[in-house]
């Protein structure tokens, strides 16, 4: 697997400036993932026959709930303001979580796995950009990319490749999330 490993800046302030872009962007993504997770809950939560998804997207949320309170310890103890889209990022992810879980469960799970496949890559570019600069935050990023990659497995098992014109869905994921990560990094 190729990683894109950006080149350092030159510059007085520049780690920091590029750390403050991995933390905005980390802490916008793991908030996307809690709306996404918590809307496709609440389309399956107490409908018949599916307290298991229902359960398994509640489980998953935590997770995600636990990367984010982890992100905004860390904006707030380095003074790094998140990203200017998080009323824009609350909006999309609540739809994308509403709309693919709407669409039945084997599309909530393609958007599992085509979010997480995109965000797999990032944490592991991430953590070879700063595996030597922050070995003590590269560590964290190993453990939360785990545990994007288990929630990516579970999406597959569960049938995310069976859903309705999974191709196209799962490519328009990935670009939203690609582009949402540019976007977050900067403003």
């Amino acid at each position: 697997m190729s990683h894109s490993i950006p080149l350092p800046r030159p510059g007085q302030g520049a780690d920091k400036a590029r750390m403050d872009e991995i933390l905005r962007v980390d802490h916008a993504g793991e908030y996307a993932a809690v709306l996404i997770y918590r809307a496709q809950k609440a389309v399956f939560e107490g409908r018949k026959g599916r307290d298991g998804v229902a359960h398994d997207l509640s489980e998953m949320q935590d997770q995600e709930a636990v990367h984010l309170a982890r992100f905004e310890r860390l904006l707030n103890e380095r003074q790094v303001r998140p990203t200017v889209m998080t009323p824009l990022w609350r909006i999309a992810a609540s739809a994308l979580g509403a709309g693919t879980a709407l669409m039945g469960e084997k599309a909530a799970h393609a958007c599992t796995e085509a979010v997480e496949s995109v965000i797999e890559k990032h944490y592991a570019d991430q953590i070879a950009e700063i595996g030597d600069r922050d070995p003590a935050l590269a560590a964290e990023l190993k453990q939360f990319r785990d545990e994007e990659l288990a929630h990516h497995d579970h999406a597959i098992e569960h049938g995310s490749r069976e859903a309705p014109a999974y191709r196209l869905l799962s490519g328009v994921i990935k670009v939203g999330c690609k582009t949402a990560i540019k976007i977050s990094e900067r403003i």
